[in-house]
């Protein structure tokens, strides 16, 4: 495992905001990236992170909020409900912080490092995190969503 850098906005917004693509093999090389994402987040004191934030344009999230660590690659929001309202940061934003109203529960399709197909279903701040993690591999920035910023 090894930590990668962290692509941030200032320097490459035009790569942040590339449509990253599918996944196609469920190998080696997938599961180091896999390796790799989750020591970088870990290392940046993040709760997610998507592959693009590494500077890779594949179709691959990890989040870990509150403990709860999951991998999801070609995820796709299948169902979504109600709306939360909450502050947001992002580790390639930087220090800018601000509300983002979200879905309170989402239901996602996705596959593991394997190639196998599951679903879950998230509410509150899994599905936040969930859902910030996925609009990135759009090139889609919680500062797009900001409905305001929270100053320190």
């Amino acid at each position: 495992m090894a930590i990668r850098k962290v692509v941030k906005i200032d320097k490459d917004d035009e790569f942040l905001r590339k449509k990253s693509k599918p996944v196609k093999d469920f190998d080696e090389n997938l599961w180091e990236l896999l390796d790799d994402m989750k020591e970088t987040m870990h290392q940046n004191d993040g709760v997610g992170i998507a592959a693009v934030q590494v500077g890779v344009l594949k179709r691959a999230v990890i989040v870990e909020p509150n403990g709860m660590f999951l991998e999801l690659i070609n995820p796709e929001i299948i169902s979504q409900e109600g709306e939360d309202t909450m502050e947001e940061g992002c580790l390639s934003v930087g220090r800018i912080r601000g509300l983002v109203s979200r879905p309170m529960k989402v239901t996602v399709k996705a596959q593991d490092r394997f190639g196998y197909d599951f679903v879950i279903t998230g509410e509150k701040y899994l599905a936040r995190v969930i859902c910030h993690e996925l609009d990135h591999l759009d090139g889609v920035l919680f500062i797009d969503k900001m409905i305001k910023e929270v100053k320190d």
